[in-house]
């Protein structure tokens, strides 16, 4: 059996990475007392770098990684260009003292050199006079004085700017103004359904001007006056009081009960012999100023005239109404005295009231509001039972004699207010 035998390859050679130095000339190598220990070989020893490489035995690989060469040492390595020029290490430089602060640099802080030992600046401070914190204190304070400057002028501009907005706003109201028939009504010169009907026949003047267009926006100080024709039908508009029996309802009717405004006709006019003559004219648009429970009897008005119904039913209205109120029952102690000021009702106090004993079973009532069945609950809250009650005045405006179920016109000379 033949052997073949494979030539060994010759190995690649190395490549060394790094930077190589200059080897210096033989007289001017140190000798071998000289030489550190550990750092330079004797001389005529080999290096490792002088040995040729090393064949891989018989049946090895070899390794295709060159063996990269030594590192050389520090004192071998070539010198910087810049090496000769480089200043001093801070390490260097000796370290002041403990106790002892060091002296100013050329590179130092200005204040370096300036500043005193801790207690001798302190001591000195004391004896000017001046606080631990010096001129620092100072600034900080006008800082701070600053700052707080800043923040009440900041307030100021802002309560000027909201001044300011609330004075355009004011403004603008002016300019845009209200509604004309809502001043009407406020002024109490007709209501506001009125209002819009006498805008819509021409029957309205505005400082002198004519308006004839719904909506119209006016400055609340204007003058403002009706048209002969306004007048005359306001006068023709119809109020009349009416003696309420009970089982009426003064307001929409009930399943059962029939509305006040039935009783309204030519058949039960008190007055038709000294007043003008019922006709069915004195129906449209004739509504109850006011409310009277289905079980109470006494004065009831009804109007066409929103100016009246504004008088006697609206919200700042002031109208007295008087009733003779029949009671039953056991009063309590401070009963009468809750009756007149200091009940409340739906969460809310009632307005001062009159009240007071007429004979042992009747209270005579008199009220500045008109709350739904307000007197029965009153006298519920004390212990009594109202068993019977009739309304004998609205204003300065009595029942006086008017037979219970029929009615009359208001006088040219009688007002409510």
């Amino acid at each position: 059996m033949n052997t073949i035998r494979r030539k060994s390859p010759t190995p690649q050679p190395s490549r060394i990475q790094g930077t190589l130095g200059v080897r210096k000339p033989a007289d001017d190598e140190p000798s071998a007392e000289e030489a550190p220990s550990g750092r330079e070989p004797a001389a005529g020893s080999r290096t490792p770098r002088d040995e040729p490489p090393a064949r891989p035995a018989a049946g090895e690989r070899p390794s295709r990684r060159p063996e990269r060469a030594a590192k050389p040492e520090r004192s071998e390595r070539a010198p910087r260009r810049d090496e000769g020029a480089k200043p001093a290490r801070r390490e260097d430089t000796a370290k002041p003292a403990r106790g002892e602060r060091a002296a100013r640099t050329p590179g130092g802080s200005p204040r370096d050199s300036e500043r005193a030992p801790r207690g001798e600046s302190a001591a000195r401070r004391s004896a000017e006079g001046r606080s631990p914190r010096g001129d620092d204190s100072a600034a900080s304070r006008g800082g701070e004085q600053g700052h707080s400057d800043a923040a009440r002028g900041s307030f100021e501009a802002r309560t000027a700017s909201a001044a300011a907005i609330a004075e355009a706003a004011q403004a603008r109201a002016a300019v845009e103004g209200v509604r004309l028939s809502k001043l009407m009504a406020e002024r109490g010169i007709c209501s506001r359904r009125e209002a819009d009907e006498f805008i819509e026949r021409g029957w309205v003047f505005v400082d002198g001007r004519r308006v004839s267009e719904l909506g119209v926006r006016v400055a609340e100080d204007v003058r403002i006056n009706l048209a002969p024709e306004a007048t005359r039908t306001q006068q023709q508009r119809a109020t009349i009081l009416l003696h309420k029996p009970v089982g009426y309802v003064s307001g929409q009717p009930e399943p059962g009960y029939a509305p006040a405004v039935g009783l309204i006709g030519p058949d039960n006019q008190a007055d038709r012999d000294t007043a003008q003559r019922f006709h069915p004219s004195h129906l449209k648009n004739l509504a109850p100023a006011g409310r009277l429970d289905i079980d109470s009897t006494g004065l009831l008005v009804l109007t066409q005239d929103g100016r009246v119904a504004r008088q006697l039913i609206g919200e700042d209205s002031k109208v007295e109404k008087e009733y003779i109120v029949r009671v039953e029952g056991t009063l309590a102690e401070n009963g009468l005295a809750l009756l007149n000021h200091g009940l409340w009702m739906d969460d809310r106090p009632l307005r001062p009231a009159e009240v007071e004993w007429i004979n042992d079973e009747q209270l005579r009532f008199v009220l500045r509001e008109g709350r739904k069945r307000q007197i029965r609950r009153m006298c519920e809250l004390v212990g009594l039972k109202v068993v019977g009650l009739k309304r004998v005045r609205i204003g300065r405006v009595k029942l006086g004699d008017l037979p219970l179920g029929q009615w009359r016109f208001l006088r040219e000379d009688e007002r409510f207010g």
